[in-house]
């Protein structure tokens, strides 16, 4: 059963800016791309690297270890080494909270 989780106040993730947050055994990363909230898992798929310290791009976030780039909208991985998608989390933000719906 899924269940909407704040994560923090919307004021706190400015533009081209990205947060972890865990929840559970689930590492999450929230990210602000040209104002729209995106979330997906946090570990690339390839090696285990952190992608709060990738980089944002226009549509996601590049690995610092690989540079595979995943995008943020559907969790595909766009080049190599990843192969294996993010998963993508809902997002809704109500009275300048931000939620995530997980599992």
């Amino acid at each position: 059963m899924s269940k909407w989780i704040a994560v923090c106040k919307s004021s706190q993730l400015k533009k081209g800016e990205m947060l972890d947050f865990d929840h559970g055994d689930k590492k999450i990363l929230i990210a602000n791309l040209d104002g729209k909230i995106y979330a997906s898992d946090r570990i690339c798929t390839h090696a285990d690297a952190d992608l709060t310290g990738g980089i944002l791009t226009e549509d996601g976030v590049t690995c610092p270890l690989h540079l595979s780039t995943f995008n943020l909208k559907t969790g595909v991985p766009e080049n190599l080494p990843a192969e294996v998608p993010l998963q993508i989390y809902n997002v809704k933000i109500e009275q300048n909270e931000i939620y995530i719906e997980v599992n």
